[in-house]
């Protein structure tokens, strides 16, 4: 049978533990709010990026160096979307692109698309020397393609994703490759 004392040692253990603990998670959240707002910001007109992550070629799954960002609104940096740039295109790589992007669907049609393409092509030649980016989509995606041809590039081809490649697998069986000259005006 326990003692009052020992029963008051047991909760104060507890209480204890359980601050000890909480205290914890509160210094791990406080680090976490620091890591996503220290996270580099790239400003632009209608849409800012921020960098979410980069892989190398040996922590990327396709071994190929991507960075990847959040699309955020300029005014009130609400998250509308992502992308993504692909440091290289070799191979069958060619067949995504360099940029990958994905605007949220209650924010579709506002050029959210277009405008992050435009501030990650100025991230493209500063940070890492790139003077031609291909952006690719499929003929049946009307927006993207849009969203291409406003982006000003050159239209390559309509080509056939060869059979057994991961995106001729999921239904993507031709591609649209567009190619875009950098020059920093």
């Amino acid at each position: 049978m326990k003692t009052v004392a020992s029963l008051h040692l047991s909760v104060n253990a507890k209480v204890k533990a359980f601050s000890e603990g909480f205290l914890r998670c509160i210094i791990f959240l406080m680090g976490l709010f620091d890591w996503f707002s220290n996270r580099k910001l790239i400003e632009g007109d209608v849409v800012d990026l921020r960098e979410r992550y980069r892989v190398d070629e040996k922590g990327a799954y396709d071994g190929v160096p991507t960075v990847y960002y959040d699309v955020l609104n300029h005014e009130n940096k609400e998250k509308v979307g992502t992308i993504d740039l692909r440091l290289t295109v070799e191979g069958d790589m060619f067949y995504y692109g360099h940029i990958g992007y994905n605007i949220l669907k209650k924010f579709r049609g506002n050029n959210y698309a277009y405008h992050a393409c435009k501030v990650l092509f100025k991230v493209a030649k500063k940070e890492f020397g790139m003077d031609e980016l291909i952006i690719t989509c499929s003929p049946e995606n009307i927006a993207s393609y849009k969203t291409l041809k406003k982006l000003d590039g050159e239209l390559i081809d309509l080509v056939k994703v060869p059979p057994g490649h991961p995106l001729y697998t999921i239904g993507e069986k031709t591609k649209y490759i567009f190619r875009y000259r950098i020059s920093l005006r």
